[in-house]
This record gives structure tokens, C-alpha cells and sequence, in this order.
């Protein structure tokens, strides 16, 4: 273990962490009124009804599979499933679901791109977070498909370096030797990963810690038909509105 993989893997994932929560906080106090994904759907929709759909269905089935794949030990899922079962059903469905992932943002991007106002509205920052964006995806599937061998082909097995690395993270013991014993892909993956989660907090990607649990307090909403409304009573002539001409007023002095 040298200095640059205890840097990496031991201090990198604690700042980036740290960058996290305090942009959040940052975030949330001086700009509420920016916590949004600022919606383009007003200039275009079309292309978004499928695109929008391909990229989150696809995100979150690759986050469930990451969480499964990190936290639960290998220990615990051997005792239900073979090792082969395990990581065929994972190959088959996190292949899937990142192809899924990585068209719908390829639309996105296509759609950013071509659509006039839509380009005007993005900023650098977007630019930046979609490229950030695109290569954790990229590098994800690259890490699916051939990251379980060494350059030597001996194979390697993530939930015996990365995940034991991760879940080290959490009770502040982290297992650099782990880490730094998983395949070149995955190391990338997971760099370039930790740079994405910095830049949330600083991004439109800020809107997925949006939890909307005043919905389940706020009253009802009613609505009521327009044909149900009885007509108002008539008043008669308002004499605010009477003429005030000269004949009106010679009128009412005979």
C-alpha cells in the first residue's frame, strides 16, 4: 500500500463526503429557489417523454443494484445463491439497466443539443455535470463487462475488494488494501464516481435529495366544476355606472 492509494482510498471518500453534506446544507440555506432541475419540458416534450423516463428507470435499477452489491456481504448472499447465479443475474440486469441509463442521457443530451431553447438554457455547470454524468455510466458498464479479471486473467471478484472497501468506509476503518487490490476499471469507476458526488450539491442533480413530505400535511386541493357554480343573483341597474351626460342631469332637475 503506497501513499497515493491512501489518499485515494482512505482520505478522497471522507472530503468527498464531507464536500457533499456541506453543499447540501450550503445549498439548501442561500439557494432554495435554485434546488430545482430547472424543466425544459415548456420548449420541448416530445423526445422527454422518452428519454427522461429511459435514463431515471434505468438510474435508479443500477443504484439498487449497487446498493445491493455493496452492502450486503458476499457471506450473507452465498447462503441463498451460487456465485455463478449471483453474477449472472447481476451481469445480465445491471448490463440492461446501464444500457438503459446510458441511451436515456445520450437522448437528453441529443435533445440539450438540438433544440434552440433548451441549448440556451444550459450552462456551463450542466455541460460539466452531463460529462461527469455520462463517464461514471460509461465507465460503470466498461467495469461490468470487464472488470472481473486481472490483466493477467486471473479473476477478481468486486465484492471481495470494492465492497468490503465500502462498507469499511462506513464504520471509519477504511480497508485501503482492499481497494487498491480491485481491477483498474473499477478504481476509475469509482474516482470518477467520487467527482460526480462532489458536483451534485452544486448541480441540477441537487433535486434528487428533494423529498417532497409536506405533500403528505399540505390540505386538500379542491376543485369544483364550472357548470355547478349557480349564476349570481342579479342587483339590478348599479347606479355607480349610471350616465352622467348632460341630458341625464337635465333630466333628473325637472
Amino acid at each position: 500500500m503506497n501513499a497515493l492509494d491512501l489518499l485515494a482510498w482512505g482520505v478522497l471518500p471522507y472530503l468527498v463526503a464531507l464536500t457533499l453534506i456541506a453543499g447540501l446544507i450550503w445549498r439548501y440555506r442561500y439557494d432554495q429557489f435554485g434546488w430545482t432541475t430547472r424543466s425544459s419540458q415548456l420548449y420541448e416534450s416530445k423526445l422527454l417523454r422518452i428519454a427522461s423516463p429511459m435514463f431515471h428507470y434505468g438510474l435508479f435499477v443500477v443504484l439498487a443494484g449497487h446498493l445491493m452489491g455493496l452492502l450486503i456481504p458476499k457471506a450473507w448472499t452465498d447462503l441463498v445463491v451460487t456465485q455463478e447465479t449471483y453474477h449472472l443475474v447481476a451481469l445480465v440486469a445491471g448490463t440492461l439497466a446501464g444500457v438503459a441509463t446510458l441511451v436515456g442521457i445520450a437522448l437528453l443530451i441529443y435533445r440539450r443539443r438540438t433544440t434552440g431553447p433548451v441549448f440556451l438554457a444550459t450552462t456551463r455547470n450542466d455541460k460539466l455535470m452531463y460529462v461527469v454524468l455520462t463517464a461514471a455510466i460509461l465507465l460503470g458498464l466498461l467495469a461490468t463487462l470487464t472488470g472481473g479479471h486481472y490483466a493477467d486473467g486471473a479473476e477478481h471478484n468486486y465484492r471481495e475488494t470494492v465492497s468490503t472497501w465500502f462498507r469499511s468506509l462506513l464504520v471509519l476503518q477504511p480497508d485501503v488494501a482492499a481497494m487498491a487490490a480491485s481491477t483498474w476499471q473499477f478504481k476509475v469507476h469509482i474516482l470518477v464516481g467520487l467527482a460526480l458526488f462532489a458536483l451534485v450539491p452544486f448541480s441540477r442533480l441537487v433535486h434528487a435529495f428533494t423529498v417532497p413530505l409536506h405533500y403528505l400535511f399540505r390540505p386538500y386541493v379542491v376543485y369544483r366544476s364550472r357548470d355547478a357554480v349557480p349564476p349570481a343573483p342579479s342587483r339590478g341597474r348599479v347606479r355607480g355606472w349610471d350616465p352622467v351626460g348632460t341630458q341625464d342631469r337635465e333630466r333628473r332637475n325637472r
